[in-house]
């Protein structure tokens, strides 16, 4: 009240002059933020941060100068900050109590951004859901399913979970198991297998990305060959679906069978 008393007892050239100092510090402030936020878009178009972390960094740095700002203008008018200071502090405890889910996700998402450990177009599987990445923001990360499905999840949830980046490395390994009937032998189905893969040029050949064909175990019924063939990430699943096909085709040629479960039965004529 005593700052109002004092404003009404002054010429109005005078009040003019008090006030006038104040909305110099704010219309400052504007300008200061104006200038701020051009250089740091200058920074990051050089950069290679996401556009969600950019808009995170830019919003932080206008509501600091706009604070300051608010504060300074305040001191201008000799009004005791101190107090000011001690109400946005009990009010920022308050707000962030209220809105501690929140702000789980908005820091789980700025580890997100920093950390990278998926970016935009990658096909990943998370907390149960296997997509591509569509976008990234603060709160959530947005997955598209290979049915369509838009699936919006947490950010707290994502950084908690397992994360397993399928489009990361340029090379992918296709491992199938694939059964025999036990009257063909080994070097027949393996070498009927061989001939499959040994035509397809999409799978590599040599070094530490030789293909792998071996008997894996003996089953009930029938014997499981393993393949490990390695190809590049963007064909994996046509060379999955390529080679399951062509292995069946090439089993007919060489009249090796697929089993079935079946189950021999002895009769004892004696007995009966």
């Amino acid at each position: 009240m005593e700052k109002f008393e004092k404003i009404f007892n002054m010429s109005f050239e005078q009040a003019m002059l008090y006030l006038s100092r104040p909305v110099i510090i704010l219309i400052l402030s504007k300008i200061v933020v104006t200038i701020v936020l051009r250089i740091l878009d200058r920074i990051f178009a050089k950069s290679k941060l996401d556009m969600g972390m950019k808009g995170f960094f830019r919003q932080i740095v206008r509501v600091l100068i706009y604070v300051i700002g608010i504060i300074m203008a305040a001191q201008s008018l000799g009004i005791n900050t101190s107090s000011i200071v001690t109400l946005l502090g009990v009010v920022s405890l308050a707000f962030s109590l209220s809105l501690q889910n929140i702000l789980t996700n908005v820091f789980s998402g700025i580890m997100l951004l920093i950390t990278k450990p998926f970016t935009i177009g990658d096909f990943i599987e998370v907390s149960g859901v296997m997509g591509t990445v569509t976008s990234i923001t603060l709160m959530r990360t947005r997955i598209c399913t290979p049915d369509n499905k838009v699936e919006l999840i947490p950010n707290s949830d994502v950084a908690s979970q397992r994360i397993s980046n399928y489009s990361r490395e340029a090379k992918r390994r296709v491992d199938i198991e694939i059964s025999a009937d036990y009257k063909a032998s080994t070097k027949d189905v393996i070498a009927a297998i061989r001939a499959v893969v040994d035509k397809d040029e999409r799978i590599a050949k040599d070094g530490i990305y030789a293909p792998i064909i071996r008997l894996l175990r003996f089953n009930a019924s029938d014997i499981t060959y393993t393949v490990k063939i390695w190809c590049e990430n963007s064909v994996y699943w046509d060379v999955y679906f390529d080679l399951m096909e062509n292995v069946r085709e090439s089993f007919n040629e060489n009249g090796i069978e697929f089993s079935y479960p079946q189950r021999v039965v002895h009769i004892d004529s004696k007995n009966s």
